[in-house]
């Protein structure tokens, strides 16, 4: 296993924003993404369109660019369709699917799905084998492909490593991303997260950084993994401390941006997916993705034009 096996290129975008667009604007968005430069977009799994229909629909309407999950969660759906879900992506669209998978949180899993979340990563461990256990009688690949996991905590990044191709940490500052290094060792994929606001104005910039964080400061799984790194009940109150927002978003220019990703490649990141926080959490950012492509185009971290 390691990062050999799926290619995701350097600077990717993570966004969950194409839920609130039709399907077939968002695969038109996809197109334009494509022709940006970008070579890997990231979807999220939580109470919206199924993400592998998704997955299946940007993979169709494209034809270079990768598709992640960003997580799919594992008590949605059981190993088997997992796994075989995965594999008929695979054969369907050969190295252009990447199976982002995660544990959620526990009002997602025991509130909204109804299921028990009292032993995530037990759940996780016996998951993954099950999935390598998973009979698939049909054309396509018999083992497993390229898996990486939602992993913050060590327990997790080092069945990442163990179990699956690397860990895609979300929610995490730069200073994460050199721990899961450590953790993971050098040949896994490391495809941190990156949350950005491109406004110069300081102050309204972490406002709007704040209302980007909001959902993500109550759930205890993220919580919990920033107090491990050093901040506490102070950094959490308020929307977020100075401290915290600026080490979880990077705010600012452009330029700003782009030092923060590079930040977390000198850290150790293998690949960076990059999601623009707006005003408006609900809509596509897509000029915002026009900046960002320009800027990484000319540290050649993304393509400058279709085939380049």
């Amino acid at each position: 296993m390691g990062q050999e096996r799926f290619d995701l290129g350097r600077v990717g975008i993570w966004t969950g924003t194409l839920d609130a667009v039709p399907s077939a604007e968002a695969q038109r968005i996809a197109q334009r993404l494509e022709a940006a430069g970008f070579p890997t977009l990231w979807i999220p799994e939580t109470v919206g369109r199924d993400p592998f229909i998704t997955a299946t629909r940007l993979l169709e309407a494209t034809s270079r660019l990768r598709i992640a999950t960003g997580i799919a969660n594992i008590y949605a759906r059981d190993p088997v369709t997992m796994a075989n879900t995965q594999r008929s992506l695979e054969e369907a669209f050969p190295g252009r699917f990447l199976l982002g998978l995660g544990v959620s949180h526990h009002h997602l899993v025991d509130r909204v799905r109804h299921h028990d979340y009292s032993r995530p990563y037990s759940h996780m461990v016996e998951y993954l084998q099950q999935m390598d256990e998973a009979i698939f009688r049909a054309v396509g690949p018999q083992e497993r492909p390229a898996t990486v996991l939602a992993a913050l905590g060590p327990k997790m990044l080092r069945l990442a490593a163990e179990r699956a191709d690397g860990a895609h940490p979300y929610f995490v500052p730069v200073e994460h991303t050199a721990k899961a290094r450590e953790i993971l060792g050098p040949g896994a994929i490391l495809a941190p997260e990156q949350m950005v606001v491109l406004d110069t104005d300081r102050d309204r910039a972490r406002e709007m950084a704040r209302k980007g964080m909001a959902v993500y400061l109550r759930a205890p799984n993220y919580v919990n993994n920033l107090r491990r790194l050093g901040f506490d009940d102070d950094d959490f109150a308020g929307g977020g401390s100075e401290r915290l927002v600026d080490a979880i978003v990077a705010c600012g220019s452009v330029d700003d941006a782009v030092a923060r990703v590079d930040a977390h490649f000198t850290a150790g990141a293998s690949h960076v997916c990059v999601q623009v926080l707006q005003d408006d959490l609900t809509a596509v950012p897509e000029s915002g993705w026009r900046e960002l492509a320009s800027a990484f185009a000319s540290t050649g971290s993304v393509r400058t034009a279709p085939g380049g």
